[in-house]
């Protein structure tokens, strides 16, 4: 479902800040990063929303919507991943769309959709992670 290679989404995270770690990462752990950022810039966009700062809230958009389309898109392999990774894909671009409205229309309830329509699927994320890692 994800490629093996983890470049596509390694080099979207350092593209929009990444910090250290990134070089030495798994897939799995590109992709925790990923949602990590995404929903950091997700809620400093709603704040800014809720501020009135237009161009704190479009620069946190923007980057939320980078990492949508160049780091989780990316990531996916839509031909090993089969139902699943095109239903996270449409989920994605759903996504996008709806920050590109919130941006439009400076609407704080649009930014707060997305962040509830991905928090299971990157809850899910951490959890598989857990699973694979369990700690001893």
């Amino acid at each position: 479902m994800f490629s093996s290679t983890g470049y596509g989404a390694a080099n979207a995270y350092r593209q929009v800040g990444a910090h250290s770690g990134v070089e030495n990462a798994s897939p799995h752990q590109l992709i925790q990063m990923l949602f990590d950022g995404l929903f950091q810039s997700l809620n400093a966009a709603r704040g800014a929303i809720e501020r009135g700062e237009v161009e704190e809230k479009g620069r946190h958009i923007s980057k939320s919507v980078r990492i949508l389309q160049e780091g989780l898109v990316m990531g996916l392999d839509l031909e090993k991943g089969g139902e699943l990774a095109a239903n996270l894909k449409l989920l994605y671009d759903y996504s996008v769309a709806q920050l590109t409205k919130a941006n439009i229309h400076n609407d704080v309830a649009l930014v707060e959709d997305v962040i509830k329509v991905l928090q299971p699927v990157a809850q899910g994320w951490k959890e598989i992670g857990t699973a694979a890692n369990p700690v001893m």
